[in-house]
């Protein structure tokens, strides 16, 4: 199984989502970064279940440990070891799954693959594992904000329909994103978003969105030609994340309805180098950073498990009616905005290490 990501910043998580927890190791941290709990707990406060009507209402504290590799605050340049213990578990509420594989889900994939799986919550396929991925992506935050200023933000475009209005990506904050449950930034887009996600929630069913991200400060020439483009790497880190299904950078399919004369983005000087006059190309050239910032989409399904009854069919090929229990997230957009910085940070952090071992 593929549970490690990155080359220089390497980041292997484990756990399941009703084993006795979740955590990642990372490989390849700078020795002396002034590292603690705290700079991590915040993207995870961010993730965690429970936070509000829109969410699972499964309560789980979350708090991370470090386990290995700092010492009097600082790191060590030794491999980091986090772990979150699970507290809330109900592995109860999926005994019916071990013989009935979800709709849509990985239940069967896995079993059909390895002869077993955790049929408690999903284990590894769960949402849950993304606590080892944002942990360690909220380090590599840190060290990218210090050394390059390199700036994050994330937000909810999108749940359903309802599509919120063009966010200015260079002014946009993690504070404004936040003011809202929706994770959207504009007021009015997210009451209708919580409303809907509350009248889907009502009717035990579940909703897709689109959250937007966008990097900035990311300087000139990060990512490398054909196979490690800036954004292939970006598209594997989100596309490996759960319930995604679309990504798309710059102008995306929209571009596709686009004239060349109307896509392309002329140089233009701004201060010191070369700038763009537009951002179609979504920050990135030939797979390599031009200096401008770097905004990418990522689309995520509606969540397998509801508790709507389906019609399906047991391993055995016997038809089944299957109303799910467990607490499960009627929207996961919502919880995903740190989830997809932290995916980001995992990637720009990898590519500008190895820029750095360049020279």
């Amino acid at each position: 199984m593929s549970s490690s990501f990155g080359t220089l910043f390497q980041v292997s998580t484990f756990g399941e989502s009703h084993g006795v927890g979740v955590g990642a190791v990372v490989d390849g941290c700078p020795a002396g970064l002034q590292l603690c709990e705290a700079d991590i707990q915040t993207q995870l406060d961010r993730r965690r279940p429970g936070q509000s009507d829109l969410t699972t209402p499964r309560q789980e504290a979350d708090r991370v440990e470090i386990l290995s590799g700092v010492e009097n605050g600082l790191t060590l340049g030794t491999p980091i070891g986090l772990l979150v213990r699970n507290k809330d578990q109900r592995p109860g509420d999926y005994g019916e799954m071990s013989r009935v594989p979800r709709p849509s889900h990985a239940d069967y994939t896995y079993q059909m693959k390895y002869g077993i799986r955790a049929a408690s919550g999903g284990g590894r396929s769960s949402a849950r594992e993304t606590i080892g991925r944002v942990a360690a992506g909220a380090i590599a935050e840190k060290i990218l904000k210090e050394k390059w200023g390199v700036e994050i933000v994330s937000w909810v475009s999108a749940i359903g329909d309802i599509q919120a209005p063009e966010a200015d990506p260079l002014e946009i904050s993690r504070p404004q994103v936040d003011k809202t449950l929706a994770r959207c930034p504009d007021r009015e887009a997210a009451r209708r978003m919580e409303e809907r996600v509350l009248e889907v929630k009502e009717a035990q069913d579940s909703i897709g969105g689109v959250v937007t991200c966008v990097c900035r400060n990311v300087p000139t020439g990060w990512g490398e030609p054909v196979f490690d483009k800036l954004e292939a790497k970006l598209a594997q880190a989100m596309l490996s994340l759960p319930a995604t299904k679309g990504f798309e950078i710059g102008s995306g399919f929209a571009g596709t309805r686009m004239l060349g004369s109307q896509h392309n983005d002329p140089f233009i000087k701004k201060g010191a180098r070369l700038g763009t006059l537009s951002n179609h190309a979504g920050g990135v050239l030939g797979g390599i950073s031009n200096g401008e910032p770097v905004i990418f989409r990522v689309a995520f399904k509606p969540v397998a498990t509801i508790g709507k009854t389906q019609k399906s069919a047991d391993f055995e090929g016997q038809e089944v009616e299957l109303a799910a229990k467990g607490r499960h997230d009627p929207c996961v957009v919502p919880r995903a905005v740190p989830i997809v910085e932290t995916a980001a940070a995992l990637v720009l952090i990898d590519l500008a290490l190895r820029q750095q071992a360049r020279g």
